[in-house]
């Protein structure tokens, strides 16, 4: 229901080319972890088909956070894509969505040290040092303060990157347009470039540029399997959380640092997320990617906390070539057509973002059925 005449007056109508992959529009589904894999396998469901084929028409779909290993396990009833059979799975999510007529990457993803000893029988969890990153886990039995994790040893750093090498592979094999390598928040690769939760005297820490040679690591791995241009990187220099995760000016330098470096890869993209702020004005939504924009030598897609006016704002401005869109794609699973047609947009239930099942999941109305959910938000 996008009406031609609304394209040329809103940037994110416009179709992009994000290294090799040719998009039909600027409006990009985030990665957003929503818990449905309830089995024992970790392996992707009907319910999961569903929901991202009715998803299909964002210019690009960005999968879940998806455990490279069984070591990578942190939060419940999230897949994985490290076994055949939840490459299988994966392959049926695949096939929906380009029936659907959609394009989708697959985020690689470990949390390290965010983890908790319940996801692996009382065994600790491992991150770059023994320290306590002070995280949260979500645990089969609830949400539970991490512990001092284990320190990998250099095979078992070696052993990862092998993963992640082996879990790009699946993806191809499972039929995704592309992967996504996932850097931000306080994730593995975000812990390896943290310098209070990396205190590593080896190739991997020390100094910052050793600090982030984990990152390329991985990268020089999935790029054996995937060309660099259907490869992208999220990293978010402005996440602060639990007690090593600050975004100080040392910080904002280091990522400023490897963002310079990343400029080499001819990645795809870079999805850069901005400061998780509430109630700022566009203009200061749009500011802090400026910052990257002047040192990241490719197209950079903006995350957290757009909206349809501030997204066609940052595109116009030149600052990002797409945006993605998180939240609003839970309630409004025609988020593309909602900012076409400048429709209201729908607000999801946050007591149903992890609880399973299809409540809260599957059951959001398009706005062409002509029902809207009261409450909704401008857009």
């Amino acid at each position: 229901m996008t009406s031609p005449s609304a394209t040329p007056s809103q940037p994110l109508l416009q179709p992009v080319r994000l290294g090799a992959l040719s998009l039909p529009n600027r409006i990009l589904m985030a990665p957003m972890t929503r818990s449905r894999a309830q089995n024992a396998g970790l392996v992707p469901t009907d319910l999961m088909q569903a929901y991202y084929a009715q998803r299909a028409s964002a210019g690009l779909i960005i999968s879940e956070g998806t455990w490279v290993n069984g070591q990578a396990i942190g939060f419940i009833n999230v897949p994985g894509i490290y076994s055949e059979e939840q490459t299988r799975g994966w392959t049926t999510v695949t096939e929906a969505v380009h029936t659907a007529g959609g394009r989708i990457l697959s985020q690689l993803g470990h949390v390290g040290a965010g983890s908790h000893p319940d996801h692996f029988g009382g065994r600790l969890p491992a991150g770059p040092s023994a320290i306590n990153p002070g995280e949260r886990s979500f645990t089969p039995s609830g949400m539970k303060d991490t512990v001092t994790p284990r320190a990998f040893t250099g095979a078992e750093i070696a052993q990862t990157i092998a993963d992640y090498r082996k879990a790009a592979a699946n993806a191809r094999q499972a039929g995704f347009d592309g992967l996504e390598v996932h850097a931000q928040g306080s994730q593995l690769i975000a812990q390896f470039l943290n310098p209070r939760l990396n205190q590593r005297g080896d190739a991997y820490g020390g100094t910052a540029e050793r600090r982030a040679q984990f990152l390329f690591d991985v990268l020089d791995a999935v790029h054996e399997v995937w060309d660099a241009g259907r490869v992208s990187v999220k990293i978010s220099p402005y996440w602060t959380s639990g007690s090593a995760f600050v975004a100080d000016e040392e910080d904002l330098a280091d990522y400023d640092q490897v963002i310079k470096r990343l400029s080499g890869n001819s990645l795809a993209f870079l999805h850069l997320m901005g400061p998780v702020t509430e109630d700022l004005s566009a203009q200061d939504r749009i500011t802090p990617f400026t910052r990257y924009r002047a040192l990241y030598d490719g197209p950079i897609v903006a995350n957290v906390g757009f909206n349809r006016s501030s997204g066609n704002a940052i595109i116009e401005q030149g600052v990002a070539s797409a945006v993605s869109f998180g939240a609003p794609f839970i309630a409004n699973p025609d988020l593309v057509d909602r900012f076409a047609g400048g429709h209201r947009l729908a607000d999801g239930d946050r007591a149903s973002f992890y609880a399973g099942g299809a409540d809260g999941y599957i059951d959001y109305p398009a706005i062409s059925e002509g029902i809207r959910r009261s409450g909704g938000s401008p857009a």
